[in-house]
């Protein structure tokens, strides 16, 4: 059996995009590896996408088709479905693709290192100015630099160092050890966002040791995905961020002895409070009506959601004096 297994959650509305990925994967100098792709009831048919592969490469695919259960859902059923003898794990985006050295980087560092989680640099274009690599820590925080070629690094604060900016970490970057691919999975009901950094936190409270790689280990693709669809003004949005509220506040009790990781949490939590709000502000502009089910949940679980909005209001009505 393969030493290490990738996991692609697929949701795509148009050709090629699944088998630019797959491609970049069977181009991987590091090649001790099977894949399991997760079809979560993508619009766009996957078996178009894997009819031009050759049988070989065919035969190294497991495809396990399932209702939409969000990429959360699809990750989980794709760590559900890894074979026992898998070392690692290793996530990638369907619209997203890997460097060649990707996973020999990885495979190599975190065997060296007896790591069992481990972040490569990710790249992209200018849509992703946010992303920062991992070379750039060492020039704010304290890290220890384990190799130069490549450069690897660990953060002896690894989540209070997260939790201040996570735009260092994703999930296609992201190599994992069998003890935490047994044992951690994503919270599914967080379709449209942040479950993904709940899994990094569990991740690395789990991790006998984090190691991080300064080289791109994939290219953030720009593919047509679920999230593509959402912006500020999308009826979407005001669960996206409610679901971002409900991630952090989990986070915080993760981290209750720790200070400073909390108030960047609640930093957090009243961004998405306001994002939310000033979506809800303009829907009133446009003479339609705000989303009260969705508001009056969170107001139940978040009361402090109502101060937010009284200190909108206050200060739209400051700036008008």
């Amino acid at each position: 059996m393969a030493r290490l297994t990738v996991i692609i959650p697929y949701y795509q509305k148009e050709p090629g995009i699944l088998r630019r990925a797959l491609a970049s994967v069977f181009a991987q100098e590091f090649t001790d590896f099977d894949i399991v792709v997760v079809d979560d009831e993508s619009p766009y048919p996957i078996d178009q996408e894997l009819s031009p592969l050759d049988p070989e490469q065919r035969e190294r695919i497991i495809v396990v088709k399932q209702p939409n259960a969000g990429p959360g859902g699809a990750r989980n059923t794709g760590l559900d479905n890894v074979p026992a003898e898998s070392e690692f794990v290793a996530f990638l985006d369907s619209d997203d693709v890997w460097t060649p050295s990707h996973l020999k980087n990885a495979y190599e560092s975190m065997k060296r290192f007896d790591a069992d989680c481990y972040w490569a640099t990710i790249t992209g274009g200018d849509a992703f100015y946010y992303h920062f690599g991992m070379r750039n820590l060492e020039e704010t925080e304290k890290v220890n630099r384990l190799s130069d070629s490549p450069l690897l690094i660990e953060i002896p604060e690894f989540s209070r160092v997260m939790l201040k900016n996570w735009s260092f970490l994703h999930l296609s970057c992201m190599v994992i050890g069998r003890e935490i691919y047994r044992t951690i999975r994503f919270e599914r009901e967080l379709r449209l966002a942040a479950e993904d950094v709940l899994f990094f936190c569990d991740c690395a409270l789990a991790a006998r040791r984090v190691v991080l790689c300064d080289d791109a280990g994939a290219v953030r693709g720009e593919g047509v995905n679920i999230f593509h669809a959402i912006d500020n003004d999308s009826p979407q949005f005001l669960k996206q961020q409610f679901n971002t509220w409900v991630a952090l506040d989990t986070l915080e009790a993760r981290f209750s002895r720790k200070p400073e990781e909390i108030a960047s949490i609640r930093s957090y939590k009243s961004t998405a409070r306001r994002q939310a709000l000033w979506s809800q502000a303009r829907l009133v502009k446009r003479a339609k009506m705000p989303q009260f089910n969705l508001l009056a949940r969170w107001f139940w679980r978040d009361p402090k959601l109502l101060h937010s909005a009284v200190e909108l209001a206050v200060g739209k009505i400051s700036r008008r004096g």
